[in-house]
């Protein structure tokens, strides 16, 4: 199949592109970027006057909910949920029911995503068995079985020295390991930032230490092993100047940040919205403000929609009873844009958090349409303007902070592998 795409505005990180142009896919591939090559013929058109025409997103943390919690949500559901919301790669967390601590269950993830046909799917390993903080996987079978990276997802590992051997395993293999910086005590029985809101609601505080401390000990260790580590979903101004320091003495650390902690901070919780119940919890107008500068920065590498499906039993319930997560694939796209014009970016560099950046954090060729490569695109309006309602919403997970909220920037179309997977007129007839 031929494709091609013709009148829209081709923007690339990863080539520094941001004109007019067409984009031309032939067997999956691009084989025309900005140009038609000579004797191009295609066997489909697709008109995007008016609109971008972008690289895929690629999303550093999106729980799919399979194996295990089926119930919440499932491949299909939240892969369709991708797609409409532009992104063509996703890393799929270690954190299903039971861990993705064996080769076994690894490729039986990856054999069903392959099925659906959908966006790519990486899985990330389990660091431990079954995420317990005892004892480490094999970490080189899960790699040879499509592992990109090894993670405890939200359950930190409460012995030290647990930690330091699975850094120096990792660093043998120059494996990358993704942890979330949260102390396993400091912060235990908490539900949000500790400060005015949690204090004025009565709810047990989560301090800013859980996060510093573990960043701290990661660092340390890092030191001794040599191991390549990725922060996942920072969330405060006193880590982020910690992973400031870090880097400047040569430590290879990157960083992300959920796309909720760009847009809103404890103050939003209001009382006891169970939609703004996240891990990690929303914390004060100047951490927030700090991530926001901080992405704009480059100190920040990525931004993930950090998805994760919950179901109305599990919200409609006391904030502290409720279970921590917010669905956001099909949010990624227009909640990055917003943040990249409220902080004057141009589009390219907008778009290089949610593509080229998690594209080299996760080591896959993606987030780039440069000639050769497979043709995952992205076709979206930047300037249509929507209102985020629960039915809107592809993903079987309804709950988000932002329902009711006007929203601009949507996603038309998405290509995986020159492949349409989603048409949102096809869709909405």
């Amino acid at each position: 199949m031929k494709i091609l795409i013709r009148g829209g505005r081709l923007v690339d990180p990863a080539q520094g592109l941001d004109a007019p142009g067409e984009l031309c896919i032939a067997a999956g591939r691009v084989v025309g970027c900005g140009r038609v090559p000579d004797g191009f013929v295609a066997n489909r058109v697709i008109e995007a006057g008016g609109r971008v025409v972008a690289p895929g997103l690629v999303d550093l943390s999106a729980r799919l909910r399979e194996p295990g919690f089926e119930y919440l949500a499932t491949l299909e559901s939240e892969m369709a949920a991708a797609v409409a919301g532009g992104v063509t790669s996703l890393a799929c967390p270690p954190d299903t029911d039971p861990a993705l601590d064996e080769p076994g269950l690894v490729e039986m993830l990856k054999y069903r995503a392959q099925g659906l046909n959908q966006c790519r799917v990486y899985p990330v390993g389990a660091l431990t068995t079954a995420l317990a903080g005892q004892r480490l996987t094999e970490m080189a079978e899960l790699r040879d079985a499509g592992c990109v990276a090894f993670s405890q997802a939200g359950s930190p590992i409460a012995d030290t020295q647990v930690l330091a051997r699975a850094l120096s395993y990792a660093a043998t293999f120059d494996f990358c390991v993704w942890l979330q910086p949260q102390d396993a005590y400091l912060g235990h029985g908490g539900f949000a930032h500790d400060g005015e809101v949690a204090t004025r609601l009565g709810l047990p505080a989560i301090p800013v230490t859980t996060e510093t401390v573990a960043i701290a000990t990661i660092v340390l260790l890092m030191r001794d092993t040599g191991a390549r580590v990725h922060l996942c979903r920072v969330s405060s101004a006193a880590g982020l100047e910690m992973i400031r320091a870090a880097r400047a003495e040569g430590l290879p650390l990157s960083c992300d940040v959920g796309v909720h902690h760009l847009h809103l901070s404890d103050v939003d919780i209001g009382w006891f919205d169970s939609n703004c119940h996240l891990s990690p919890p929303l914390r004060a107008v100047r951490d927030r403000d700090a991530l926001r500068a901080g992405a704009a920065s480059g100190l920040v590498d990525a931004v993930c929609s950090d998805h994760s499906p919950v179901d109305e039993d599990n919200k409609q319930v006391p904030f502290a009873e409720s279970e921590a997560g917010a669905t956001a694939l099909e949010l990624l796209l227009p909640l990055t844009l917003k943040w990249g014009r409220e902080m004057g970016l141009g589009l390219g560099e907008t778009l290089a958090r949610v593509t080229t950046h998690p594209a080299r954090i996760l080591g896959v060729q993606a987030g780039s349409l440069a000639e050769g490569v497979a043709a995952d695109v992205c076709i979206f309006d930047p300037a249509q303007e929507w209102l985020l309602a629960p039915d809107s919403l592809v993903s079987q997970g309804k709950n988000t902070p932002f329902v009711g909220y006007p929203l601009q920037g949507r996603v038309t179309q998405t290509l995986v592998g020159g492949n349409l997977v989603f048409d949102r007129q096809a869709a909405e007839r």
